[in-house]
């Protein structure tokens, strides 16, 4: 996923941003617009503006929530709902920290996906943003998050669905021992703990909602949005929305 740089902007519009929600320009410097096309603002991009979207259209009392996010990001969505949402909260996943307890330098919770500490029903919304491909036990990961869900509530996520009408691919797996196991050339994206990146573990495909009705019991739908107007344009922003009933 290349991008070719160009001498001028590759493209630009005027629109809504539905995060920030100012009159903004959505610009992009590249022809990979799912990392590059910004907002003029509050500098989002496309995947970031649909989550929002679509977290507004499904629950649009969000700041009355219960609302977790693992791994966020620093900037969008995260920032909104850390102003908004008095019953807001966030975890990282840190090597050698026990799941749980706070990092001692960075003072923030540490949560393995794959084995949260919280109470069942603790929230209303959990939200990962590009973080479900880079999981070594994606069933157990959307189990422990059906588990934590209250009924009515919902797991909102992006990740990159890749392989879309292709069955989805492992890309990476653990073994008994703990060796990481490759069944692909490595690949990493970036991780805002860690400078070294995040693992690409899953290849997703749109038969995802299937593994986790399978692996979780939480029946789920795949939102795509094009919508120029509010700087929803690029490749693999969909969002799924896993409901737990």
């Amino acid at each position: 996923m290349k991008a070719e740089r160009m001498a001028e902007p590759y493209f630009v519009a005027e629109g809504v941003c539905p995060i920030c929600e100012n009159a903004v320009e959505f610009s992009s410097q590249t022809n990979w617009l799912r990392d590059h096309l910004l907002c003029s603002n509050c500098g989002s991009i496309p995947r970031e503006r649909a989550l929002m979207r679509v977290i507004k259209d499904f629950y649009p009392h969000f700041a009355e929530l219960a609302v977790h996010e693992s791994s966020p990001g620093g900037r969008g969505v995260s920032m909104r709902m850390s102003r908004e949402c008095a019953g807001f909260s966030y975890s990282h996943f840190f090597e050698g920290v026990p799941p749980g307890e706070l990092h001692p330098d960075r003072g923030e919770r540490c949560e393995n996906l794959e084995s949260l500490t919280f109470a069942d029903g603790s929230f209303d919304l959990f939200i990962t943003q590009d973080v479900m491909e880079h999981v070594f036990d994606p069933a157990a990961a959307f189990r422990e998050i059906a588990r934590v869900l209250r009924p009515g509530g919902a797991h909102i996520f992006t990740a990159p669905l890749v392989n879309k009408t292709r069955a989805s691919e492992r890309r990476a797996a653990r073994s008994a021992s703990g060796e990481i196991i490759h069944h692909f050339e490595p690949e990493y994206h970036g991780n805002p703990v860690d400078p070294e990146g995040s693992l690409v573990t899953m290849n997703w495909g749109y038969d995802i909602g299937a593994f986790i009705l399978k692996h979780a019991g939480t029946p789920s739908i795949v939102v795509q949005i094009d919508d120029i107007g509010a700087g929803i344009r690029a490749e693999f922003i969909e969002v799924v929305v896993s409901l737990k009933r």
